[in-house]
């Protein structure tokens, strides 16, 4: 991922956390902008990477719609072929899926994730998706 993207992504972040930190709603607003501002401009360009649609889909209200950017960045996490992106992608529409209702297809995205999350390190996803996609097949 670009150097200076990734800077970027990560100064809006701790911006918008302080905004949410001091309920203000009209600063958390505004950089909410600035990150979707952000992902639209580096769109199919080199600079499109998935971490930054992940993180405008993080701090997205609306659940479907966030679900709409996490399967965007999903889509660029298998162009890049990012298993620890695809992983933690999955994870979180699965996790918003089951907010909505939608077991079916969080189980779908569980499945998926769970596969892809046999060649990372983080353990601790792997145990939450391990442990959500039992949850939801047992019930």
């Amino acid at each position: 991922m670009n150097t200076k993207i990734y800077k970027q992504v990560l100064i809006i972040t701790d911006n918008l956390m302080a905004a949410v930190q001091q309920k203000n709603q009209k600063r958390f607003d505004g950089f909410y902008v600035e990150l979707q501002q952000l992902c639209e401009e580096n769109e199919k360009t080199d600079k499109d990477h998935p971490v930054q649609w992940e993180t405008l889909a993080d701090f997205t209200d609306d659940l479907a719609l966030a679900i709409t950017i996490y399967k965007k960045a999903l889509v660029k996490a298998e162009t890049i072929n990012s298993k620890d992106f695809r992983s933690s992608i999955g994870y979180s529409i699965a996790a918003l899926q089951v907010e909505l209702g939608d077991t079916v297809e969080a189980i779908e995205h569980l499945e998926q994730a769970k596969i892809s999350c046999n060649k990372i390190v983080d353990k601790e996803l792997k145990a939450e998706i391990h442990d959500l996609l039992e949850k939801l097949k047992n019930s």
